[in-house]
């Protein structure tokens, strides 16, 4: 007699229904888990993640304002170079993002032995009525600590605050590198700038009471997200629950999100001056900014200069940097402008930017 033939539940219909009901659990249950995976890790990019610089590096300094990070040796001869990180509501993380994508780590490979950046540390409430001369004051510190001369990078914010120390100590600047810095707020278009002059300032002076004397960083962060909405609260959740199961993916965000997740504090006084002196009033491109007990001049800055801007660049224009050219005293032969694909963040932690621009940056740099 033969054996009978072994049943399936795709070939015998009274099993259809239990494989269907199967199938639909198993289905099911893989929508869970990939639920699950999406949940947790949105709780670990929003939460869990903290920033850290990518590259080994010691504190030479450690002040009340900032981390002064030393990478490489102080041996050399050269003449130091120091970035100055934003001080803009996130941590300068944004100088030293990840490896084989790091700005210290690109102008150290191509010229720049001895690299030293301004860790702005987070503000605390017994900071919240330091003003812009106690930041000034500090980079002075660490710029005598290397014995009176640098060369200084100025990123973003960091920027302003770079030009402001070069037109009041002239001779302690070797060069100088505005990336996406605003000198002349006044200059060009962009909803930043819209931002700034639409409210008055006692709306500013609200944010900073409600933050307890301090511009908390999440106020910030709310503000950078409001003016792109699509992609933050929604584009990035999207994308984060089609590549889910993408480790390499996943790696890249994380990183990313670790900083830009993590805001920091500003003190109150130190951010409604610069909200009404620099971006309001314009004092430091019409020369009327007092910076450590005078006004200042950019015509004073006469160091080789070097200004990068970015193409797509809507939080600092590119009229708001190259305006700087106009209106310091650099020789135009001592003068380099340079504008490049991207955007804002792009400048200094774009792959592409970092590839293709930093590079020769350092060597300008490394010549000076």
């Amino acid at each position: 007699m033969p054996a009978k033939p072994k049943s399936s539940g795709s070939s015998v219909p009274f099993f259809w229904p239990m494989q269907i009901a199967e199938d639909l659990a198993e289905s099911g249950a893989a929508v869970v888990a990939r639920n699950l995976k999406f949940l947790t890790e949105e709780e670990k990019l929003q939460t869990e993640l903290q920033p850290k610089l990518a590259t080994a590096h010691g504190v030479r300094l450690d002040l009340r304002t900032m981390r002064f990070c030393e990478y490489g040796s102080a041996e050399t001869m050269s003449v130091p170079t120091i970035v100055d990180a934003p001080y803009a509501g996130h941590s300068a993380m944004i100088a030293d993002y990840r490896q084989g994508q790091s700005l210290i780590e690109t102008l150290r490979d191509n010229g720049v032995s001895r690299v030293y950046l301004t860790d702005w540390k987070s503000a605390t409430p017994d900071m919240k009525d330091l003003e812009i001369d106690q930041y000034l004051a500090e980079l002075v510190v660490c710029i005598d600590d290397l014995g009176g001369r640098a060369n200084l990078v100025g990123l973003c914010q960091g920027g302003w605050m770079a030009a402001m120390l070069a037109a009041r100590f002239p001779e302690k600047v070797q060069s100088l590198v505005l990336a996406g810095s605003p000198i002349d707020t006044a200059a060009g278009h962009g909803p930043l700038k819209h931002l700034v002059h639409e409210y008055p300032l006692s709306f500013y002076e609200e944010l900073v009471a409600a933050g307890g004397g301090l511009m908390l960083g999440r106020y910030m962060l709310e503000g950078w997200k409001n003016m792109h909405p699509g992609q933050h609260y929604i584009q990035d959740h999207i994308d984060l629950y089609e590549h889910i199961d993408d480790p390499v993916w996943l790696k890249k965000t994380e990183t990313f999100e670790s900083w830009y997740e993590h805001p920091i504090n500003l003190p109150g006084r130190w951010y409604l001056q610069a909200i009404k002196q620099l971006f309001k009033e314009n004092h430091l491109a019409q020369g009327s900014f007092i910076g450590l007990g005078r006004r200042l001049s950019l015509k004073a800055i006469t160091c080789p200069l070097y200004l990068l801007a970015g193409e797509s660049d809507d939080i600092t224009p590119r009229e708001q940097v190259f305006a700087a050219a106009g209106l310091v005293g650099t020789p135009a032969d001592k003068i380099t402008q340079k504008l490049v694909p991207g955007g804002h963040i792009g400048l200094f932690m774009g792959a592409r930017t970092l590839r293709e621009h930093w590079p020769g940056i350092a060597r300008w740099i490394a010549t000076q």
